[in-house]
């Protein structure tokens, strides 16, 4: 089986397909792995995954075990605030972990598991050619782009998995007039430094509303000589999209001063923003953006797995969640069908419509609308929320949005392993 893509969906699809005993060879475009991005979370339904592949006490190692998920005004008083993980009764733990420490994890537990050639680097993945029974990948090794490197090479397998991301050559040759991904006008500034954490350390705080906003939570454990944690945090505004070119690339430098003069007054007696962000050494900027439900996921053996498959904003914490989910569930359907065009097909019937939902519920209809709500009813100013918000309707938010996301606690409790053991 061939892998286009060695990000968190591909690595896991790779450790998920050696788990069932069918051999994967996964082709990443860098030319070497490194440690790249900032802090992400892992839903329960991830982390379920991520401890059935045998790495629960790694995950301790590089993350922090989240207790605390709320939403604050612009002026740091309390919307919504909810345990999570564990705390609110999964069986298993929400995590927030540095992406890039997560990718090497799952990467270097490939190369000890797989063999060290089951990951070729420098190998840019360029599009595909079915041919019955098996599948051809088309990449160019040693080059960043069709004009650079060497020679288009070839590589044939039973199925090809695009998990090449936002900008997925499987994906544009599946559907050649899509076109640029959805911009609605959010820049987001990011970094991490070290901070102290704020209410009991291990919770993760939406501040603001749906046009400026700031998110920060602990990435690491405590240092006990000076009580900080390495405090990652999003920066949040909301341009006309007419008025500013779009730019889809993720790791592209910035300064504080692009962005810090909205967030001057967020000064809270639990949370100090601008000065978090000012001890930052590295920020990187990026528009928010994501592409539209796809109607179908394979053509013949050709199929697309993670952020190839479904691009959706960054709410709810569940793009890399999906992604784990996306490779187990995937192997499973290999373990019910062969290595099959069926198998394929069956993992889309089951997963493709439940996230083509969440990507359309992440436009607005997220975890985080109630911050919205709160500005557009009080301006953010009250004296107690329930008086602008009933408890009864902020709880049935996060209800249904946990539905929508597979995330109600009942029912993953309840849910068999995805394989077995």
């Amino acid at each position: 089986m061939l892998i286009a893509g060695g990000g968190i969906a591909g690595l896991t699809l790779a450790l998920s397909c050696h788990q069932i005993g069918v051999k994967a060879v996964v082709f990443e475009s860098t030319a070497e792995m490194r440690p790249l991005g900032v802090g992400i979370n892992l839903q329960p339904n991830a982390t379920r995954e991520l401890i059935a592949l045998g790495l629960e006490d790694r995950l301790g190692d590089i993350g922090v075990e989240t207790e605390e998920y709320g939403f604050y005004t612009k002026h740091g008083d309390e919307i919504w605030a909810e345990p999570r993980g564990r705390f609110v009764g999964y069986n298993w733990p929400q995590y927030s972990v540095h992406r890039g420490h997560l990718q090497m994890l799952l990467y270097h537990q490939v190369l000890e598991r797989l063999g060290p050639d089951a990951v070729r680097t420098g190998c840019r993945a360029l599009g595909f050619e079915n041919h019955g029974d098996r599948v051809d990948l088309l990449y160019r090794a040693g080059g960043g782009r069709d004009h650079e490197g060497g020679p288009i090479e070839t590589a044939t397998g039973t199925v090809l998995l695009g998990a090449d991301g936002l900008h997925s050559a499987i994906r544009a040759q599946m559907v050649p007039d899509e076109g640029p991904p959805n911009w609605g006008g959010a820049i987001l500034w990011r970094g991490a430094t070290p901070a102290k954490p704020f209410r009991g350390g291990a919770s993760m705080a939406l501040i603001g509303h749906a046009t400026q906003r700031f998110v920060t939570y602990p990435i690491s454990a405590v240092d006990p000589a000076n009580g900080e944690a390495m405090m990652n945090w999003i920066a949040e505004l909301t341009v006309d999209p007419d008025e500013q070119m779009q730019d889809t690339s993720w790791n592209k430098r910035a300064s504080a001063d692009d962005f810090l003069h909205a967030f001057t007054d967020w000064r809270f007696d639990w949370i100090d923003i601008p000065d978090m962000v000012r001890r930052t050494n590295e920020i990187f900027v990026y528009q928010m953006v994501d592409r539209d439900p796809l109607d179908r996921w394979t053509h013949g053996r050709a199929g697309l797995i993670g952020d190839a498959a479904h691009v959706m904003y960054p709410v709810g914490s569940n793009g890399a969640s999906q992604s784990i989910v996306d490779g187990r569930k995937l192997a499973r359907s290999f373990l019910d069908h062969g290595v099959t065009e069926l198998a394929l097909q069956a993992y889309e019937d089951e997963l493709r419509p439940a996230t083509s939902r969440l990507v359309l519920a992440n436009r607005g209809q997220g975890p985080d609308a109630v911050m919205q709500l709160v500005e557009e009813r009080s301006g953010g100013v009250y004296d107690r929320v329930s008086d602008v918000v009933s408890h009864d309707e902020l709880a049935a938010h996060a209800a249904k949005y946990k539905g929508v996301a597979g995330l109600s606690i009942d029912e993953l409790n309840a849910s068999p392993p995805i394989l077995p053991d």
